[in-house]
């Protein structure tokens, strides 16, 4: 019961973090100057703000966890998906964003709002599954329904960056390795194919994990007499 409570209690507050963080985030979109960022109007900056996968990352772990908190043992196809795609995408998110995108230095709102979606959510999400789950719930074909929602993004990010320009003129792309204007179309496909591999494998590790967990709990500790 103990465990259970603070399990609630631990998803309850990853939840109201990263659902402050994300409604920072979007405050800060709204209420900045007209003539900064890459779009002018508040309507074009919303949009841009709701197409970026640290955004969708976020959401899925903010109503994710927030659905566990309500109630532990949930159980169908489409929140074990989600549950998965949360832990994974936000990962996924952590990893590449301090490797390669964390180079602006950001202070007030904005320090902490990167801060929230960008680094706290990745390891309160990652940890939270590793200490609580929940256990069992993983198969083969949950892992391969996950990978709809992350190439369903990729794919609108790629047909959005064509048809979408920037206040200069320029096909905007939310991250740099699909910039098929920089790069072209077979580079930009192959990068995409590659981040859409590594969630793959990342899923299917995070199934090995979860079977190994599981079996650790349900085995009963022998004691020699």
């Amino acid at each position: 019961m103990a465990t259970q409570r603070g399990a609630r209690l631990f998803f309850g507050a990853t939840s109201t973090l990263v659902g402050f963080g994300l409604a920072l985030q979007l405050t800060l979109v709204v209420s900045a100057e007209s003539g900064s960022g890459a779009f002018e109007s508040t309507p074009a900056r919303v949009v841009n703000f709701l197409s970026f996968f640290t955004v969708w990352s976020n959401i899925a772990v903010a109503v994710t966890t927030g659905l566990l908190a309500q109630q532990l043992h949930r159980r169908s196809t489409l929140f074990d998906v989600a549950r998965l795609d949360a832990v994974i995408c936000i990962a996924v998110t952590g990893v590449v964003f301090h490797l390669t995108l964390a180079q602006q230095e950001l202070t007030g709102w904005d320090a902490l709002a990167d801060f929230l979606l960008h680094t706290l959510s990745p390891i309160l999400a990652v940890l939270g599954w590793i200490l609580f789950g929940p256990r069992g719930r993983l198969s083969a074909r949950i892992v391969l329904l996950s990978v709809v929602g992350p190439v369903v993004w990729l794919t609108y990010a790629l047909i959005r960056g064509a048809l979408v320009q920037d206040r200069s003129g320029n096909d905007y792309y939310a991250y740099p390795f699909m910039n098929v204007q920089v790069h072209g179309y077979p580079v930009a496909l192959f990068r995409s194919a590659l981040v859409a591999t590594l969630f793959l494998g990342l899923a299917f590790s995070g199934y090995a994990l979860d079977a190994r967990l599981s079996g650790a709990r349900a085995t009963p500790r022998r004691h020699e007499p």
